[in-house]
């Protein structure tokens, strides 16, 4: 049976145009693999974990969709600020559908919104959702964290948004490769406007670091007040993930050298300057 629903969700998924899928089991929050890509510093609180949330729960479902590159390249601008917002009401649709097509078939599941929490200055005060979907799709074997603390897929390197479904239905867990997919390059570190990532550690170089979320929402605050928010730098400058190819930016000193890339600094130039407030 939980073959069976497992092939069911992922044509589901398909139906639904979902780019990525990972299943994980609410054991794994409670006993980590040894097997992990990444090491912490502390593991997530039991409070945050899906069956503390959900008693009910059993699996985790993830869900992920790409924010196109060569929008990201625009940032900080309206267009990738729209981009944000659409593929977050795509991610809270779609994560709803999968949830009562689970519950129409007598599986008791929730969606979850990709975001738990409801303004900006809320996330001032308490720099933490209720449930990290990043830590979902890392247990359900989809990426490896980086240094930006954003989850490294190959597909789409850290250009994609997650959100979570659980469910009473008990699903086999998707295998967890422990690929580190951080390069380590620091791109994300030298080009933070804000200095919210940490310094790379030689002697931690495993251990994800704790970035300054705080200075990050910071920036995210003053950039919606432009509506050019979310920032978007240290996913775009990354240079992992499979659609670089696809948009021909493999090269990646299109971000760091103006000749011979006059053509895409123009571009991003020109959408910059319309549709926010200055």
């Amino acid at each position: 049976m939980t073959n069976q629903i497992k092939k069911d969700i992922l044509i589901e998924c398909h139906r639904l145009n979902i780019s990525l899928v990972g299943f994980s089991s609410v054991k794994l929050w409670e006993k980590p693999p040894e097997n992990l890509p990444n090491k912490f510093e502390e593991w997530i609180p039991s409070e945050f974990w899906p069956q503390n949330i959900f008693p009910e729960a059993k699996t985790v479902i993830v869900i992920g969709i790409p924010v196109q590159l060569p929008i990201v390249e625009t940032a900080p601008s309206i267009y990738y600020h729209e981009l944000y917002k659409t593929v977050n009401s795509l991610l809270d649709s779609k994560a709803y559908e999968i949830s009562e097509f689970l519950n129409q078939k007598g599986f008791a599941s929730i969606y979850l919104p990709r975001d738990g929490y409801g303004d900006i200055n809320a996330l001032l005060k308490k720099p933490l959702a209720f449930f990290s979907h990043r830590h979902a799709a890392y247990l359900a074997g989809m990426g490896s964290f980086g240094q930006n603390n954003m989850i490294l897929t190959p597909e789409y390197g850290p250009r994609v948004r997650f959100t979570s479904i659980f469910t009473s239905a008990e699903i086999e867990s998707d295998k967890i490769t422990g690929k580190d997919l951080c390069t380590k390059c620091q791109r994300c570190i030298d080009d933070c406007p804000v200095n919210a990532i940490p310094p790379l550690n030689e002697s931690k170089k495993n251990i994800i670091p704790l970035i300054d979320k705080i200075s990050c929402a910071q920036r995210s605050k003053r950039l919606r007040e432009k509506y050019t928010s979310p920032c978007g730098i240290c996913i775009k400058v990354c240079p992992v993930g499979e659609d670089r190819k696809l948009f021909s930016r493999e090269n990646m000193n299109i971000y760091s050298s103006k000749k011979g890339f006059e053509k895409y600094r123009n571009a991003w130039k020109h959408v910059r300057s319309y549709g926010s407030k200055e």
